[in-house]
């Protein structure tokens, strides 16, 4: 299919001599008139435009910068036989590919549209392979073949190019952040900003200037005029990590943003509009905080329109290998260090650790070791000492003959999780059979299946 050339020139007899010149190698459409062009750009697929610099007392630079915002990609050739430095710069800055000066040598108008075509082939193919860069950016610190993590990863995918609000929920350290990056560098925003308001790290009386920024002398000490997070991420996205700190006066503002889609900076009596993507995170349950009054609930449900929920490290641990080995490669490049291996007790170890602090907490171990090994085998010796001493914990489980194994609890973990982690470990040694798990934990096989319940234990281990 011949590529689809616009001619817009107020010369009726130059657009008749173009068309009869190019019509062989190209589809032309022809217009001697501004807004009827502006129409035929916004209804037709068009590869490439040769404009006229003037169009009778119409600026062919204007007509090209409202061109550009209907159709960014097109290519622009601008016709002038004014031709100057001064208008050729201008030309270009407002989008323009080249130009040539009438009267026009054809010769010279063919080489040129070649040459443009091939650029527009070059464009778009970088823009194909800057997607893909960037949908690989957004998974590049993701590493998991659990199925908790290709859920992660498959609900990215399908939500990406929308709009709606998305809550974030998981423990401390298990990547909640990343999930949000990876929303936003991969969807339709990308090209837009991406802004950050950690709510529990700004005090309560500064995270509403944070948000909706100042005017200058909308208080004492503001000596000049502060864009606040909201503007700042117009045309891109708004992450509101550890949003159950939000203080409930702020709640209220929030919520009220949400619903107009505009804010007035403090100071100020100037709307702003918004057109901003919230997504926000959480390590705490939001809707416990909102049996408590701590958290307001038309709010929860503004933000919790989807949902995402990151596992903990402990519930995933078969990508433990992978995490591993990317840590290390990792922190071996950027300390200029040979590679380093590791000996089967030390990998034993990290393997067997339950990693409360989930993946920032293995990724610091991983940090420590690589920075003080001194050999090119990591050994027992070289792990930090919470890991191969005081932080692990060995809980012999009283068992049955068929049953042999243990389990590891570090210190810090809650009796809440310590009970769960005993019963799915029992659990999947007995093969999910629950009177053998029942007596072996001496509890009653009714008090076990409500521990299954209340725990959300795999059921996978309790088929019986």
């Amino acid at each position: 299919m011949k590529p689809h050339v616009l001619v817009i020139d107020d010369e009726q007899s130059i657009c008749i001599s173009l068309q009869f010149a190019l019509e062989d190698d190209y589809q032309i459409t022809t217009s001697s008139d501004a807004d009827e062009a502006l129409t035929i750009v916004e209804r037709r697929s068009i590869d490439m435009i040769l404009l006229d610099l003037r169009l009778g007392g119409k600026s062919g630079l204007d007509l090209l910068q409202k061109i550009k915002r209907i159709s960014p990609s097109v290519t622009v050739i601008i016709m002038t036989a004014y031709a100057s430095i001064e208008s050729s710069i201008e030309a270009i800055k407002r989008g323009a590919y080249y130009y040539i000066e009438k009267p026009i040598n054809i010769d010279e108008l063919h080489v040129l549209m070649m040459r443009a075509m091939e650029f527009r082939s070059i464009s778009s193919r970088l823009e194909t392979l800057n997607e893909e860069l960037e949908q690989r950016r957004g998974f590049e610190s993701f590493i998991g073949r659990s199925k908790s993590m290709q859920r992660v990863f498959s609900m990215i995918e399908r939500i990406k190019n929308i709009d709606s609000s998305v809550l974030i929920m998981g423990e401390s350290g298990t990547g909640k952040e990343l999930v949000a990056r990876s929303i936003h560098s991969s969807g339709k925003r990308k090209n837009g900003p991406f802004e950050v308001v950690n709510c529990a790290a700004i005090p309560e009386a500064l995270l509403e200037s944070e948000l909706f920024g100042y005017e200058k002398g909308a208080f004492t000490g503001a000596t000049q005029r502060k864009l606040g997070k909201w503007a700042a991420a117009n045309g891109g996205t708004l992450f509101l990590d550890e949003i159950s700190e939000m203080p409930l006066p702020l709640q209220a503002k929030l919520l009220r943003v949400l619903q107009e889609r505009e804010i007035t900076p403090l100071g100020s009596n100037a709307k702003i509009a918004l057109d901003v993507r919230i997504l926000s995170a959480t390590n705490k349950n939001l809707e416990q905080m909102v049996l408590e009054g701590t958290f307001r609930e038309d709010l929860y449900f503004r933000l919790n329109v989807i949902p995402i929920s990151v596992p903990p490290l402990r519930e995933r641990k078969e990508d433990l290998p992978l995490l591993i080995d990317f840590f290390v490669k990792k922190y071996c490049h950027l300390m200029s260090r040979s590679p380093l291996t590791f000996s089967p007790h030390a990998r034993s170890l990290l393997l067997e650790y339950l990693y409360p602090g989930n993946v920032r907490e293995l990724g610091n171990i991983i940090e420590y070791t690589v920075a003080l090994s001194m050999k090119d085998e990591i050994t027992e010796e070289d792990l930090p000492k919470n890991v191969r001493e005081q932080s692990l914990q060995f809980l012999h489980l009283k068992q049955s003959d068929e049953v042999k194994r243990s389990v590891q609890i570090p210190i810090g973990l809650s009796l809440k999780d310590v009970e769960k982690v005993i019963i799915q470990a029992t659990l999947e040694e007995c093969n999910g059979h629950r009177q053998k798990t029942a007596e072996i934990l001496q509890i009653s096989e009714r008090n076990l299946r409500d521990k299954i319940k209340l725990y959300a234990i795999n059921p996978q281990s309790a088929q019986r």
